[in-house]
């Protein structure tokens, strides 16, 4: 490799670092808050939070890496050609394979290791996430034991401990439950607690009422003694992890188990799975292409209407939609399964012939116009706000 390739290669490895951990945090942040609940709802420690939450960065690896890439190449080729480095190169006789050897070598790396997490790390992350969050909600002991607060069970089933006695009993319990249709009952017992029968966990409550209403309006009180509720039905559904084709190694979608419910009732989904999981890499050397077509160019920059940058993110992310768009409709429809594998094809063919025919990829006309009158809009009113602004704090000072 030649000295300005590794230096091209070195720009835009650091640059895609970068932006791959910055968007990674980014993404993972969102996802991290929807789990919030696992602590909140379950009572389950921080540390079970950070493991679901490590467990789910496999996940999004794949989806932020081609765009840490097209934003890498874009940015590295639009500075390289404001310092007129780019023009330097050409102006020596090099080719464009100068260039683009050196950025397509870091495409396929980012792809190989997109194919490998998606692959080989992603289904095992999520099967432990899965087992971990089942486990969470299985654990009835850590739904009960804080006080004060109401925990929803399941749906229809809510419960609250007033406070915790010596010898593991609990007091103050109120049970609130709507499953069944057209019957509300509310359980209140003094004292109680938590038991193992026949290894079955069951709630025993002693010194209270239940309140039966109906739809109708009719209210029945009845008092009692001692009165077990049985929870181990529940936390039999809650402890069982159900694995979605997503869930499932590449191994078991190639060959699932022909007993398996999901596989019988639909195996569509798998097989829309496995073409998921052989097209997504092809997205980092699509949106490299994508990057040199628009960047690529000494002449490009000079020309363009809109940043390349903006160009190439916007058309990379029209063409990641469509992929997103195919692969949601293969579960349903088989023919999408073609549109998968297409998505990424075309956008290369057409990305290779802007290469190779000199010409810059650039966004439609009106498109252009449009973004640029959008950009000037929001810099006078930003312009006109700081001019208030300063205008507010030079009479402020002035009065004083």
């Amino acid at each position: 490799m030649k000295v300005v390739e590794r230096y091209i290669m070195r720009r835009a490895f650091v640059v895609f670092l970068a932006a791959l951990v910055w968007t990674l945090a980014i993404v993972w942040t969102t996802q991290v808050l929807a789990k919030i609940d696992l602590v909140t709802d379950s009572g389950q420690s921080s540390l079970t939070f950070f493991e679901v939450a490590a467990l789910i960065l496999p996940s999004i690896i794949p989806i932020v890496v081609p765009f840490a890439l097209v934003v890498a190449v874009a940015q590295t080729l639009s500075v390289m050609n404001s310092d007129s480095e780019l023009a330097v190169v050409n102006a020596a006789g090099a080719s464009r394979w100068t260039i683009v050897r050196p950025i397509m070598l870091l495409a396929v790396a980012a792809s190989v290791f997109s194919f490998a997490v998606d692959n080989g790390i992603d289904p095992y992350a999520r099967q432990k996430n899965r087992a971990l969050v089942a486990q969470s909600r299985a654990d009835l002991l850590s739904l009960i034991i804080q006080e004060g607060t109401f925990r929803k069970i399941e749906d229809g089933l809510f419960l609250q401990i007033g406070e915790r006695l010596p010898d593991n009993r609990l007091g103050g319990i109120f049970v609130a439950d709507s499953r069944e249709e057209g019957v509300n009952l509310v359980y209140y017992a003094k004292t109680g607690s938590v038991v193992e029968r026949g290894g079955e966990k069951v709630l025993m409550m002693n010194d209270g009422v239940i309140h039966r209403k109906t739809l109708t309006g009719d209210l029945s009180v009845i008092r009692f003694t001692s009165y077990a509720f049985d929870m181990s039905a529940f936390m039999a559904a809650a402890s069982e992890v159900t694995l979605l084709p997503k869930d499932q190694t590449t191994q078991y979608l190639l060959n699932p188990n022909v007993n398996d419910k999901l596989y019988q009732q639909s195996p569509q989904q798998y097989r829309a799975e496995v073409d998921q999981r052989f097209s997504e890499w092809l997205y980092s050397m699509v949106f490299a292409l994508i990057a040199l077509a628009v960047a690529g160019d000494a002449r490009s920059h000079r020309e363009a209407r809109v940043n390349p940058l903006i160009t190439a993110i916007t058309i990379s992310l029209f063409v990641r939609w469509l992929g997103f768009f195919a692969a949601s409709k293969a579960d349903e429809v088989p023919q999408y399964a073609y549109m998968v594998y297409g998505v990424p094809i075309v956008a290369s063919v057409v990305a290779i012939w802007f290469i190779v025919s000199n010409r810059t990829m650039e966004l439609p006309v009106a498109w252009a116009d449009w973004m640029t009158n959008l950009a000037s809009r929001f810099g006078d009113g930003w312009n006109a706000l700081k001019l208030r602004w300063s205008r507010r704090g030079t009479s402020g000072q002035g009065i004083g």
